[in-house]
This record gives structure tokens, C-alpha cells and sequence, in this order.
């Protein structure tokens, strides 16, 4: 029924200028259609809203107001706003925008097809919202009603946000939507709007959180049977982020925080999500639902013919042509004169100054008015921006581009460090847009390090412009500790800046004393085996035959150094002394005489006035050092 009340419309011209086509979509307070716009020749959408909204004053305020802010937002991920107006003489017509028309369809039209995203593809979503709002918002854009259906794609699939401004004025207005319809947008409300608070950027950012959700679920948290209780559930609620959003659940989970101060803006969610990107797979393309104009074939918009041509055909369902209706659509006739007339004498007159001026032997004036007639844009600002934005950015404008390429060591590889024009000036179309584009970095040559200390390296690196990277410490035989084994990447050039990473030696790996018994001969040659050097020392054992080895210092199982000296101890049998003469001397003497010879005094045996006669063991045995000798007094 809409569609076919849509129809009714199709062949009307707005503002002298802009012939509805086809229809695209109808909501509650708009209807979209396809449009030619006459004056530029190109495709445009006219959104065309509710008749009822013409008669309120303060929305059409604020729709002025709104509309003329919008149409100065230009960002790749910003909807354009190409003209506004309002019919005021046609009870039928509310006022309408006019857009870019963006054929990839909407978010919500993938949804509604069944269409979910991959978190891959929903972190490109919303990287490009986010660089969307952030750049609405530093320009004081609050968006209020961020949803499926506001985020467009054109035919390459890069995402616009359509509606900036729209939201606010229909918000002040005295307009009441259908029952139910209201719920549409209450579904992605955030907390502060759910209660009537004034709202900042921060409610974008919850809104998207809610979207990026659904765009990988199909469902919206907090959706509840009446817009009262959606609203009220997510007020002091944290968001349920499922599993199925992946390495995304914690950047979406703080995008939609309930309190704002908690919640990241605009600029923080896009830095999030780059910061995310390395942790998911390359995404594949987004699953467009392209916009179907409720048209059978599309018109030639460089073909069209008069108003009273067969346009209104291209309604689903027409078999007849409609003519078009002068005073339906309420526009001067002069307007609307058959173009074919009028095509003749253009030509006829460009025939006799095409004439004119190669008799009077000059190009000049040819050149003139054909350039008069080309149509003119304001470049952009597009330095800073990356090459696929910024080609975005100027796409439409038909420049030819002028691509030139350099080194800057202050840049990353892709970045626009110029253009030429630049940004404010006018542009013809065919004219020619000159950026040049970073190669990033100046590549410099990475050094020879062979045979450099760690820290030589990192001098040598510094020097060309280079930075040391990760440092990898292993054991090597051959190469010094703390000097470099081999870096990564070697033998070419890298772009200024860039890490080299080293593989630092700690010398050779430690090695273990061995256990080893026999002679000395024997030791010696097992602690060669493991590259130590051996060192004899002889020591009296009473278990160990002398010429054995008792062991080693250190032990066996220690770890020493690649060559220490490691004491070989070996036996020279027990520790024996002879028991000296005591004959002839007096008590104490023969006490001393016995203690110097290593030797302990024993009992004394005899009688108490005595002197010492003899000792046992008996003069000169042999006996251990430290063994105790009896004295015998006579």
C-alpha cells in the first residue's frame, strides 16, 4: 500500500530540480526515493518526509537549522548531504533531503535477510562507524538513533551513517509515530537516553555496541515486548556480550557500559578495535542485500526524455506508461518543456559559435564555454588520511587522479602526505587531483654485526636509523659471551625506525664434574672428555690405597665453566708419625715431645715420684697421627 501511494509521486520534480524515479523504502515519519538530479545529471536519493511535519514551526527550525549543519559533514563514513528543501504549495510533500545515493543497501537489510557478520567483518563495521562518529562528534554531531537501518553501504561496501541531525529535529518536534514504531529505536536507546538525560557521543557508542551485537547474533540485548520495559532494563545493567563476539566481547562489553564515564567515545572505540584486528582473521567481504528501487529496469539517466516521457513505468507492477502530470506536481511548465526542442537550438547555437570562432581563426572561446558548463566540487581535506579513504573521500567527483608516491620518515606506508589541489579550493570535474602517497620510512641497508659486542650492535644499528629489536641469549661454543651470533633481518633494507633482532651469546654451556676413581691418569682423562682441566693433589686417606683418586674439588655434579680447573685429590695412604724416644727426659718434657710428633699423651703408669722410662706403642712404631701414647715412669 505504501509503495503503491510511493508510485503515485514517481515522475514529480522538487525544487525544479530533483525528479523522483523510483521508490526505494518508507518508514514511519519518511519515504526514500530514487532521484534524478537534472541540473548535475547524476543518481541522488530524496528523502522525503511526513506532510504533518510541515506544519510544525519548531521542527522546521529545526530541520533548517539541522539540514544546513549536516550538509557540511564530509568524511568517507558520513552520509552526504547534497541539498535540502520544502514544498510548501503540495499538501502531499513534507520537506525533503537530498543524498548521496548508496546502492549496497543497508545493515539492516542484511539482517532482515538472515545475513549475520563474522566478528572480522563486525570489527571493520565498526571501525568505520566509530571514525564515522568520531569525526560528527569533534564537529558537536550527536547522532541519537544509531541503528541497523542508518548504516548504508554503497556498491564497495564501505559504511556510511546516514540521517545526522534528522534524529534531534524530528525528537523536538510535536510528531507522534504509529504505535509500535517507536520501539524501533528504543531497541538501541542508550541507559542516559532511556531516562530523558541530555546525551553526548558516548550514547553513539552504546547504541553501536547494541548493533555490532546483533550484526553477529541477529538478536539486540535488553529487547523486550514494550518499549517501557526495553527501556528500563538496561538502566544500571552491564551489556551480556556473548561468546560468539570473540576477541571483540571486551571492547564491545566497555562500548557499552551503562555509565557514560565508563564508556569509551567515539575515538577510543576506533583505537580498540585496531588494537584487536591483530587477534582475528582477514575479513571477507560484507554480505551486501544491494537497494532494489521498487522499479522494473531502471531509467538512463543520460537518456531521460521529457516530464511527459514513460518514467512512472519503472513502478513494480505498471504495464501502462503514466504521463506526467504538470499539476500534480505543482512546477512552472518552462520547467518542464519537451527537452528535445530545446536540445536542437543548444545545438544549433553551439554549431554557429563553434563557426564563429574558427573563422576568426581562435580556439580560446570553444574552450571557454565548454568549461563554463563543467560542474565544480570543493576539495576536501584528505592529507593524514589513508589512499583508500581519501580515494573514497574524492570518488564521486569525476577528478582524474594523479597518483605520486615518496619516502617520510615521520609516516606509515599509505598515509597522503599531500594534495594539489588544496582542501577549500574548486575542482572541475575531469580536472586533475594530484596526492602523493607514503611509502613510509627511508629503507636503509641493516648492518654487518659480525663479530660486535651487544652493544656495538646496537651503536651500529642506531647509526643507520635502526633500533635493536628482541635479544635472544643462547650458549655457543665458538662465539664469546655478550657477543652477537646473528641478527634478523640481515642483508637487506628495512624502512627507518624498524627493530633488528639479535641472537646474543652467553658463551659455552656449563659443564658437569664427572665422578671419577683410579689413578690419576684416568681422572684426568674423563674430565678432558668434558673439556676441564685437571689439577693433582695428593691427601692422606685411611680408606683410599695411596696413588688413588678420593675424589674431586668441586664434586661430582657440580656445574662449572667450559674449561676450569677442577683438583684431583689423590691418596697417599694414612697419615702416619714414629712415636719419638722419651728416655732421659722429665715428665713434661716427654708430654711435649709426644705432642710434637702428632702424637696424644695416654696414661701414666708407675709410680708418682717416677720418671718416664718407656712409652707404648714402643720408641719409633709407626702409629696414625693423632693416636694417644701411654708413658710408663720408673
Amino acid at each position: 500500500m505504501v509503495v503503491s501511494r510511493m508510485a503515485d509521486h514517481v515522475g514529480r520534480v522538487l525544487g525544479g530540480r530533483y525528479r523522483l524515479v523510483a521508490p526505494v523504502g518508507a518508514g514511519a515519519s519518511a519515504q526514500v526515493y530514487l532521484a534524478d538530479d537534472v541540473q548535475l545529471r547524476r543518481q541522488v536519493a530524496v528523502k522525503v518526509l511526513h506532510p504533518a511535519l510541515s506544519g510544525d514551526p519548531t521542527f522546521l527550525k529545526r530541520f533548517r537549522a539541522e539540514a544546513r549543519a549536516a550538509a557540511a559533514l564530509s568524511h568517507p563514513n558520513v552520509m552526504a548531504v547534497y541539498d535540502w528543501g520544502e514544498e510548501e504549495d503540495l499538501s502531499d510533500y513534507g520537506p525533503y533531503l537530498v543524498l548521496e545515493y548508496l546502492g549496497g543497501g543497508s545493515l539492516r537489510s542484511m539482517l532482515d535477510s538472515g545475513r549475520l557478520l563474522n566478528p572480522s567483518q563486525a570489527l571493520v563495521l565498526g571501525l568505520e562507524a566509530a571514525r564515522g562518529l568520531e569525526y560528527a562528534h569533534r564537529r558537536g554531531f550527536v547522532h541519537r538513533d544509531i541503528k541497523p537501518a542508518n548504516l548504508l553501504f554503497d556498491e564497495e561496501g564501505r559504511l556510511r551513517i546516514a540521517d545526522f541531525g534528522l534524529a534531534r529535529a524530528i525528537a523536538e518536534a510535536a510528531w507522534t509515530e504509529p504505535s509500535g514504531v517507536v520501539l524501533g529505536t528504543a531497541r538501541y536507546a542508550s541507559p542516559e537516553q532511556a531516562q530523558g538525560k541530555a546525551v553526548d557521543g558516548k550514547s553513539d557508542v552504546y547504541s553501536l555496541a547494541l548493533v555490532l551485537i546483533e550484526s553477529v547474533t541477529g538478536k539486540v540485548p535488553f529487547s523486550s515486548d514494550t518499549t517501557v520495559s526495553t527501556l528500563m532494563s538496561r538502566i544500571d545493567a552491564l551489556l551480556p556480550v556473548p561468546d560468539s563476539m570473540g576477541p571483540l566481547r571486551s571492547v564491545v562489553e566497555r562500548a557499552g557500559r551503562p555509565d557514560p564515564l565508563e564508556r569509551y567515545d567515539a575515538a577510543e572505540l576506533g583505537r580498540a578495535l585496531v588494537g584487536t584486528a591483530e587477534r582475528l582473521p582477514r575479513p571477507a567481504p560484507f554480505p551486501l542485500v544491494p537497494q532494489k528501487p521498487s522499479t522494473g529496469d531502471l531509467l538512463d539517466l543520460t537518456t531521460m526524455k521529457s516530464a511527459g516521457s514513460t518514467m512512472a513505468t519503472a513502478v513494480a507492477g505498471s504495464q501502462t506508461p503514466e504521463p506526467f502530470d504538470v499539476e500534480r506536481a505543482n512546477v512552472a511548465p518552462v520547467r518542464m518543456e519537451d527537452p528535445k526542442p530545446r536540445h536542437r537550438w543548444r545545438r544549433r547555437l553551439l554549431l554557429l559559435l563553434t563557426a564563429l570562432v574558427l573563422l576568426v581563426g581562435g580556439g580560446a572561446a570553444v574552450y571557454a564555454a565548454t568549461q563554463a558548463r563543467v560542474p565544480k566540487h570543493e576539495v576536501p581535506a584528505v592529507t593524514g588520511m589513508e589512499e583508500q579513504q581519501a580515494l573514497a573521500a574524492v570518488g564521486e567527483f569525476g577528478w582524474k587522479i594523479d597518483r605520486q608516491t615518496a619516502y617520510d620518515d615521520a609516516s606509515v606506508a599509505g598515509v597522503i602526505l599531500s594534495q594539489d589541489p588544496p582542501p577549500g579550493e574548486q575542482l572541475k570535474e575531469g580536472g586533475t587531483f594530484t596526492v602523493v602517497v607514503s611509502l613510509g620510512p627511508t629503507p636503509v641497508g641493516v648492518p654487518d654485526l659480525t663479530g660486535m659486542s651487544d652493544g656495538q650492535a646496537g651503536e651500529a644499528l642506531a647509526a643507520q636509523g635502526l633500533v635493536v629489536g628482541t635479544v635472544t641469549e643462547v650458549n655457543d661454543e665458538a662465539v664469546p659471551a655478550h657477543f652477537v651470533i646473528s641478527w634478523e633481518p640481515a642483508g637487506q633494507e628495512i624502512p627507518k625506525g624498524n627493530p633488528v633482532n639479535l641472537v646474543v651469546s652467553k658463551g659455552p654451556a656449563p659443564r658437569v664434574v664427572p665422578e671419577v676413581g683410579g689413578s690419576y691418569d684416568n681422572a684426568a682423562a674423563a674430565l678432558a672428555g668434558v673439556q676441564l682441566k685437571a689439577q693433582m693433589e695428593e691427601v692422606f686417606s685411611d680408606t683410599v690405597p695411596a696413588g688413588e683418586v678420593v675424589g674431586t674439588v668441586p664434586g661430582a655434579g657440580a656445574s662449572v665453566e667450559r674449561d676450569d680447573v677442577v683438583t684431583v685429590q689423590v691418596s697417599k695412604g694414612p697419615d702416619l708419625v714414629a712415636v719419638p724416644s722419651i728416655s732421659g727426659l722429665s715428665l713434661q718434657e716427654a708430654i711435649g715431645a709426644i705432642e710434637a710428633a702428632g702424637l696424644t699423651p695416654g696414661q701414666l703408669y708407675g709410680p708418682a715420684r717416677g720418671t718416664p722410662i718407656s712409652t707404648n706403642p714402643s720408641e719409633g712404631a709407626q702409629v696414625k697421627r693423632g693416636s694417644a701414647v701411654d708413658i710408663y715412669l720408673g
